[in-house]
């Protein structure tokens, strides 16, 4: 239950509330325990508490423009389906299947029910259509499942874009999705249809959902920590999102202000919360919590305040106008500043007793407190301003439609009307600096970070708080020497403390760890190096996912920005064909305008100017794009991409498979589980794939470790990689090095502590450990190839991406070069193919008479 709000041995002493009163009038940052203080104040220092959050409302409102204005959203509420696999222990919004059945409803709203509502809120000026439904309800009830077959639909979230895309087409009415929990591969597929969403996280208060008999045991989805990541995973999306508390739900004070400090330190971490509702308890009939007292008004108006202490001047609060008995006045004193959607046509169906407000009556009442009741869209202005990432093209127009270009606030007299919903045209048209693979070695990059640069990578200093615990180095105990006695009798039997021992081997040892891997490299491949004739592709730069070790994304306005066309794309094969490449590495930013399909074309445009070409292309980070945008699953979207062309696909955009790692390496790209599961699709699909690891920035060796058991025990069940690659983490321009979070690269004997750890792990199932001249240069090669690496990669003919983070080793390397490094190791050099096959005569007398090299590079125009 709840900290009891009268006087007695729960209640905070005077003085701790007056100190507490005076930090927060003197805008002294609170911490948890004086919050927790602060929620308990009643009479006048409520009052008291009330009129500073008010002040740090008003100087926010200032600050946006938005001086003496309250917002509110005219929606109307579509409840999608009322079927829900948790069972919360107050909620009368969801049901079961029988009852739906006796009510004569289906276990989903069909289309035409949906569409019938929409356009009736269309008709009234209504410019949101909030979407609210159940989680997963398909895997707690097989009707829902039956319902979704028969309609064609994978799941819930595939039936959720689809009505979403009808609503935008036929009515113009924006959706705001909350569909509860979400995977971030979910974000990925309803983000191009609707410009916001929303979860409560109602409680950070774990012990109400693990013991029996809190409201929220027994509901999977109602996790304190799941609900957390959904929000992080919003964030690192660029997706507009509403969250909040649900307060009087049995917390005490303490979880409460826990509560709104872990949605602070969300909010403060990707700066894509883009409203608060703080929401008061109120008891239902035919619910376990129907003797539960509900939230008193004090309770709800002391959270108010505190959240925006907390919150901040610049967040959006809101309270729902229904469940306060009309005392919005004490709302708006706290510091709130939103009364959330109010529907002129539809009920609220999560408190159907509690009818809303009239619009009219709530502008009169917000007036009568000094306020000017202006209507929002469900996006709030400040994302409307911001654009690109937030907003998805697809969705630009219908947004535009309805929002004042100077305020982003909806435009009163704007009417929906129905858009198409279509991938962006002219894709392919070639802009900005298309010469950038030739340039980069002569004139360098424009600047040293692009525009956005505050912006575009999430907070800095919650950053910088996230890695301090992962760069802390473990103690190693383990004894090196019969780690290495192990390594040397049979790889394959290292423990993985002995393998920590080795990865922090140095002087003496580390050179018996290396010989040993050299040993091992002898034995299963040879002696000779392999390299590749191929030549590299980066299609675009633009992107907005928002890694913050990558140098090469650039925003579609900054002057290193490009994208080439497909005829540039095919003209580049051409090139590299008529010089003895057997491949071209094709991968590039995640433009926002780019369709999901726009991978096939270049696939094919490559395929139809060069047959015999072998196209090796597209990260999973690519694939997750292309099948997220088209609505395809990933095992769908590969398949297309086989037929397109397609042969391998890179094993990039791992970096460090470890969500501690990568969740501070990059704001937007796949979590670790997604990856792994790209790529053995595309291993199942026939899709061979290569295998990399970018380390020496925010890592450690237990990462290290970690990353290439994980490699090895995928490589056992599908048998897919080509080979492994090390990729150096290049710091000179990365962002995450220029922010001062990230260590200046990997050393010398990290590289080789790490290419000979990588034989040793990797045996016996990946043979052939490749080595990146690009990074290293042909000194650190050659070092790499007698510490177990076999092969130096390709010629490259162009690179942009290790070039543009600083990397001062050139964008190309001829078959000379090649051999040469070979040479410097005291080893002969081989060409091969992208799956380490033979190279036909035809293509080796190619290479030799060019030497592999283009005779220019220029760009190449239409």
């Amino acid at each position: 239950m709840t900290t009891p709000a009268t006087p007695g041995p729960g209640r905070p002493t005077e003085n701790s509330m007056r100190r507490a009163l005076k930090r927060a009038r003197d805008g002294v940052a609170l911490d948890a325990s004086e919050a927790a203080v602060l929620l308990q104040a009643r009479g006048e220092d409520l009052t008291d508490l009330a009129a500073s959050a008010a002040r740090v409302r008003d100087a926010g409102l200032e600050q946006a423009g938005r001086s003496g204005v309250i917002t509110y959203s005219k929606s109307v509420f579509i409840p999608l389906t009322r079927l829900c696999r948790d069972k919360c222990h107050y909620c009368t919004f969801v049901t079961v299947p029988g009852k739906l059945r006796r009510a004569g409803h289906g276990m989903f709203m069909s289309p035409d029910e949906v569409l019938d509502i929409a356009r009736k809120g269309a008709a009234l000026g209504c410019k949101e259509a909030l979407i609210t439904l159940g989680d997963k309800p398909e895997d707690r009830w097989p009707e829902a499942r039956e319902w979704l077959d028969a309609h064609g639909y994978d799941d819930t979230i595939a039936y959720v874009r689809a009505i979403s895309v009808r609503i935008l087409e036929e009515t113009g009415l924006l959706p705001h999705l909350n569909p509860g929990v979400m995977s971030w591969t979910d974000f990925q597929r309803l983000k191009p249809v609707a410009p916001s969403m929303g979860m409560m996280l109602e409680t950070a208060a774990t012990r109400l959902w693990s013991e029996p008999g809190g409201p929220h045991h027994g509901s999977p989805d109602k996790e304190p920590a799941v609900r957390l990541r959904v929000l992080e995973d919003a964030g690192r999306s660029s997706v507009p999102f509403t969250s909040g508390l649900l307060i009087g739900i049995g917390e005490t004070y303490e979880e409460r202000a826990e509560s709104l400090f872990a949605l602070r330190k969300v909010s403060r971490a990707y700066h894509g919360i883009q409203e608060l509702i703080i929401q008061n308890f109120r008891a239902k009939p035919d619910t376990a919590m129907r003797g539960m007292p509900d939230a008193e008004l004090d309770e709800l108006v002391a959270t108010i305040a505190v959240a925006r202490h907390i919150m901040g001047p610049a967040a959006c609060l809101q309270a729902p106008p229904n469940l306060v008995e009309g005392e919005y006045e004490r709302l708006i004193g706290a510091g709130i500043d939103d009364w959330g959607g109010v529907s002129p046509l539809t009920i609220d169906h999560v408190n159907p007793e509690r009818p809303w407000p009239q619009i009219e009556e709530l502008a009169g009442r917000s007036r009568a407190a000094g306020f000017e009741l202006r209507e929002r869209l469900c996006v709030y202005p400040e994302f409307v301003r911001r654009g690109e990432p937030w907003l998805d093209p697809r969705l630009r127009p219908h947004v535009a439609a309805l929002a004042d270009p100077e305020t982003g606030l909806a435009r009163p007299d704007a009417l929906p009307t129905g858009l198409p919903w279509q991938e962006p045209e002219d894709t392919f048209t070639p802009t900005g600096r298309t010469d950038l693979h030739r340039t980069i070695d002569t004139e360098g990059r424009t600047s040293d970070r692009r525009d956005d640069y505050d912006e575009v990578y999430g907070d800095w200093d919650a950053l910088r708080e996230a890695a301090a615990p992962g760069m802390a180095p473990q103690r190693i105990d383990t004894d090196v020497r019969e780690a290495l006695r192990t390594a040397a009798d049979d790889p394959t039997r290292l423990t993985d403390a002995e393998a920590l021992a080795l990865f922090h081997a140095d002087g003496p040892a580390l050179d018996a760890l290396c010989r040993i891997a050299d040993d091992v490299r002898r034995s299963v491949v040879g002696d000779e190096v392999t390299y590749i004739v191929t030549r590299n592709i980066n299609f675009t730069n633009v992107c907005y996912t928002g890694c913050r070790f990558c140098a090469f994304a650039q925003r579609r306005t900054d002057a290193d920005a490009y994208t080439l066309s497909l005829s540039q794309v095919a003209d580049r094969a051409q090139q590299a064909w008529d010089v003895g490449a057997v491949e071209v590495c094709m991968q590039g930013g995640i433009h926002p305008d780019l369709p999901g399909t726009a991978y096939f074309d270049i696939a094919k445009a490559v395929k139809e100017r060069v047959p015999g070409m072998h196209v090796h292309a597209f990260s999973p980070m690519e694939v997750v794009n292309g099948a997220t945008r088209t609505g395809m699953s990933i095992r769908e979207w590969l398949t297309a991409a086989k037929e397109a062309g397609l042969d391998t696909i890179p094993g990039t955009a791992a970096e460090i498979l470890d969500d501690e790692v990568r969740w501070i390496l990059t704001k937007g790209k796949l979590p670790t589980a997604t990856w792994i599961e790209v790529v053995k699709t595309a291993h199942e699909l026939g899709i061979r794939s290569s295998s990399t690891m970018m380390y020496g920035h925010v890592d450690q060796p237990r990462h290290w470790l970690g990353h290439l058991r994980t490699l090895a025990g995928i490589q056992r069940e599908t048998g897919g990689f080509t080979e492994f690659v090390t990729l150096p983490f290049i710091h000179t321009n990365a962002p995450v090095y220029l922010a001062g979070i990230a260590r200046p690269g990997p050393t010398t004997r990290d590289n080789r502590a790490v290419t000979a750890m990588a034989r040793l792990l990797l045996h016996p199932w990946i043979p052939n450990i490749q080595t990146s001249w690009v990074k290293l240069g042909t000194e650190g090669a050659a070092e790499m190839l007698r510490s177990g690496a076999n092969d130096l990669g390709g010629t490259l003919m162009e690179e942009t991406i290790s070039r543009m983070a600083g990397s001062s080793y050139g964008s190309y390397k001829s078959v000379r070069d090649l051999v040469a490094v070979a040479e410097a190791a005291g080893r002969p050099a081989k060409p091969r193919t992208t799956l380490y096959g033979e190279v036909p005569d035809e293509r080796r007398q190619s290479a030799a008479a060019s030497d592999g090299h283009l005779p220019e590079l220029l760009p190449v125009l239409d």
